[in-house]
C-alpha cells in the first residue's frame, strides 16, 4: 500500500485532481488529471510514458485498446497542431501509440461519463455549470460513431444533470442524476444501448428509477451495485440509497421491479456506516468488493474491502477524496514474484508487515520476502 506510488516510481507528483483512470491494454494505463490539464500515460508498474496537454479540463475516460476517448468541459482542443474551438463541451480521441489527439467532436455542455458499446461511444451530458453560466442543464446522452467521430444520435431522457459515475453491464448503462438539489430530485437512468443503436424511439430506450446511483459499479453477476446521494439545499438534509439494480428486469418492467436493497453479507449495513461514500467497486478478477469514504473531504479518506460474500476484511487510510478504483489482472499486473500459493510452514504477512493467520483468497501477501496472491488451500 502506497499513497505516493507515482512519485516513488517517477520522482515527481502525478498532478492536481486526477479524475479517472482506465487500462488501455496490457502495457498501458491512462489517467485524466483535471486541474493540471493533462492525460498521463503510465505502464502497469507505474512508470510514466507520456502525457498530453491538448485536452484541458478533462473529465472521464474510455478506451477500445487502441484509442483513448476523453470528455472535456473546455471549448478548445489541439488536434494535429491546430486549435479547434467548440461552443459546448467535446470528446477527444487520442491515439494510444502516439499519445496525440487525432479528432474531437462537440457534444453537450459539461460532458461527463463515457461508455463504449459495439463501436459507438455513449456520452453523458450534464450542463453542470448551468447555475453559473448562460445555459440550461443538459438532459441528453449523445452517441458517437468512433470510426468517424461524428454524432449519430442524441437520446433525450428528460432528466437533468446526468452527473456522476456511470457503469456498463453488457447492453445496459447505469447513469446517475443528482437533479438540481432544489425542486428536481435525484434519479437513475437505465439505458438499453442495443435499443439505441437499433433506432428504437427515445422513450423506449431507457427507464427512470426514483432512486439515486451517485456511486455505482457492475458486479460479476451483471447487476449494478449503487450508493446514491440525495441532497437538498432547501432543507439542508442528505440521505442515501444503498441498492442493487437488475438492469434487464428494470427495463422489462418499466422500473416497477429490478431494484433491491439486498446486498451480500454485511455490505449494505457497513456502507450505511460511511460518512461520505465516494466510490464503490467490484474487482472483476477476484470478486472482492471495495468502497471508499471521503470523510470530511479535506483529509485522508478510507478504503474498505469485502469478500465476494460481503464479509469485511479490513480498511486502509488513503489519500484525499478517493474516487476511482482500477484493478489490474493479478496474473499480468507487473507485480514481481507472484506465486500461485504460499508454501506451508512459512509465516505469511500482509502488505503492512503484520503476520496473518487466516489469509483470504485473492489477497496479496508476503512470504519469505516474496509477494504472492493467495489462491486458497
Amino acid at each position: 500500500m502506497s499513497n505516493e506510488w507515482f512519485r516513488q516510481v517517477n520522482g515527481h507528483k502525478l498532478g492536481d485532481t486526477p479524475n479517472d483512470i482506465v487500462q488501455v491494454n496490457t502495457e498501458l494505463l491512462a489517467i485524466a488529471v483535471n486541474w493540471s490539464n493533462i492525460i498521463q500515460f503510465i505502464r502497469p508498474d507505474g512508470t510514466a510514458v507520456a502525457a498530453t496537454e491538448d485536452v484541458p479540463n478533462n473529465r472521464k475516460l474510455a478506451t477500445d485498446g487502441r484509442y483513448v476517448y476523453v470528455s472535456s468541459y473546455a471549448h478548445e482542443c489541439v488536434i494535429g497542431g491546430e486549435t479547434r474551438t467548440f461552443t459546448r463541451g467535446y470528446v477527444a480521441k487520442i491515439d494510444a501509440s502516439t499519445f496525440t489527439v487525432t479528432d474531437a467532436v462537440e457534444v453537450g455542455y459539461e460532458p461527463e461519463g463515457l461508455a463504449l458499446y459495439d463501436g459507438s461511444l455513449f456520452v453523458v451530458n450534464t450542463g453542470g455549470y448551468a447555475f453559473q453560466e448562460g445555459h440550461d442543464y443538459e438532459t441528453s446522452i449523445d452517441v458517437i460513431d468512433t470510426a468517424t467521430m461524428q454524432k449519430v444520435r442524441s437520446v433525450e431522457t428528460g432528466q437533468i444533470n446526468l452527473f456522476g459515475k456511470i457503469s456498463a453491464s453488457g447492453r445496459y448503462l447505469c447513469v446517475n442524476s443528482p437533479g438540481d438539489h432544489y425542486e428536481i430530485p435525484a434519479a437513475t437512468i437505465i439505458l438499453d444501448m442495443e435499443k439505441v443503436l437499433s433506432g428504437t424511439p427515445d422513450a423506449d430506450c431507457f427507464v427512470k428509477l426514483d432512486r439515486a446511483a451517485t456511486y455505482n459499479c457492475t458486479g460479476r453477476d451483471g447487476r449494478f451495485l449503487a450508493v446514491g446521494s440525495h441532497f437538498s439545499y432547501i432543507t439542508g438534509e442528505q440521505s442515501f440509497d444503498y441498492i442493487t439494480i437488475d438492469p434487464a428486469q428494470a427495463m422489462a418492467t418499466g422500473g416497477r421491479e429490478g431494484v433491491s436493497e439486498e446486498m451480500p453479507g454485511t455490505l449494505r449495513q457497513d456502507l450505511m456506516k460511511l460518512t461520505n461514500p465516494y466510490c464503490i467497486y467490484v474487482n472483476p478478477y477476484t470478486g472482492y468488493i471495495y468502497a471508499t469514504d471521503a470523510g470530511a473531504y479535506v483529509s485522508a479518506g478510507t478504503m474498505y474491502q469485502w469478500t465476494p460474500q460481503g464479509e469485511p476484511t479490513g480498511n486502509w487510510r488513503i489519500y484525499i477524496n478517493p474516487g476511482t478504483i482500477l484493478a489490474l489482472d493479478p496474473d499480468a499486473s507487473g507485480i514481481e514474484n507472484i506465486e500461485a500459493a504460499p508454501e506451508t510452514g512459512s509465516t505469511i504477512y500482509n502488505l503492512l508487515g503484520i503476520p496473518v493467520t487466516d489469509p483470504q483468497p485473492g489477497n496479496l501477501y508476503i512470504r519469505a520476502g516474496h509477494k504472492f496472491i493467495y489462491r486458497g488451500n
